[in-house]
């Protein structure tokens, strides 16, 4: 029998995330993030997709492929651990792995199908956009789901502390956008109450500003007194 070993991307991932900075750390942790699993080609046939939509929730297995060329290291550090202490790859999620593969559980919303293409919605997702899909499988709660399992040293999901107050230009430019963009300022605020700063900028207080881009939306904050204040809202890259 014919064995190949290479991995063939079955479609790719539409999501409001257009870089790396600002994707939750695990999925689930932003609801509001919905996002498209675009399948293509032989695996847009209808069929492949038949009785998934019996299910709520699915497993994306995806390729980390903006990190895929960096290579890995056998030890790495966990943002949850304050970027200090290390632990071995295999004891993290890491985007940098011998094999850049990454699995999500995702909220199941629709299944619609398109001329020569299947589109999957989905929520809470933590992919950067036009990631590459492997595979997708149903979420089975009766094996998947193991409520006395130990979570290491992340036992528990980190508390969304920051809250989020936007200025009154940018209430204004939220409101220009909401026609095309409804759930924006619930997907702002959900991302940044994770605190997507890195962890050794997170101490003390400073004037720094950040930026994100969610869509092809620009968002500028500072954080202050532990909430972040959002300065401006704007349109294009």
């Amino acid at each position: 029998m014919h064995s190949d070993n290479n991995l063939q991307p079955i479609g790719i991932i539409e999501s409001p995330y257009a870089q790396k900075f600002a994707v939750p750390r695990q999925p689930g942790l932003v609801p509001a993030a919905r996002a498209q699993i675009i399948l293509q080609h032989a695996f847009a046939d209808a069929d492949c997709v038949r009785g998934l939509e019996e299910f709520s929730h699915i497993w994306v297995l995806f390729l980390f492929h903006e990190t895929q060329a960096q290579g890995w290291k056998p030890l790495v550090r966990p943002p949850r651990l304050g970027g200090n202490e290390k632990r071995g790859v295999f004891a993290t999620r890491s985007t940098f792995r011998p094999n850049a593969i990454g699995m999500s559980v995702v909220e199941l919303v629709s299944i619609q199908h398109q001329p020569g293409k299947t589109i999957i919605e989905v929520n809470g997702g933590d992919w950067v956009n036009q990631t590459p899909v492997i595979d997708i499988k149903p979420y089975l709660p009766y094996v998947d789901a193991i409520p006395a399992a130990r979570g290491g040293f992340a036992p528990t999901s980190p508390e969304a502390q920051l809250r989020t107050v936007f200025s009154a230009s940018a209430q204004q430019q939220l409101t220009e956008l909401n026609p095309d963009y409804p759930n924006l300022a619930l997907l702002i605020e959900q991302v940044l109450a994770q605190d997507p700063r890195p962890a050794y900028q997170r101490e003390g207080s400073n004037n720094r500003e950040y930026g994100m881009t969610l869509y092809d939306v620009n968002i500028r904050w500072q954080v202050r007194e532990q909430e972040n204040h959002i300065i401006s809202i704007s349109k294009g890259f």
